[in-house]
């Protein structure tokens, strides 16, 4: 476990590793999932589609990348790597 310590003194306890297996394994599959989803969005720009259909799929993107960082923080909660208040000002500063 480290910790990172702000200007203003907040310190923020953050996890170094995924350590369930299965967990990683999930994270890095979602994370694959986005990575070809903005692929497709830069594929759309890049052959003049529609604006409504691009900002679809960057609403779809954008909202899987929400539901990996969600995940990533309450696997920081269930491992105990983090105090809860500092997953709350983790959540404040980037959510």
């Amino acid at each position: 476990m480290a910790q990172i310590i702000y200007p203003q003194g907040y310190i923020i306890w953050f996890m170094s590793n995924l350590i369930d297996p299965d967990k990683k394994r999930k994270m890095i599959q979602r994370l694959a999932r986005v990575e070809g989803q903005l692929r497709g969005v830069q594929r759309l720009i890049h052959n003049d589609e529609d604006c409504e259909k691009i900002a679809q799929q960057l609403s779809a993107a954008r909202k899987a990348l929400d539901k990996s960082f969600y995940q990533l923080v309450a696997c920081m909660l269930e491992q105990g790597d983090a105090p809860t208040k500092d997953v709350a000002r983790l959540l404040a500063k980037f959510s």
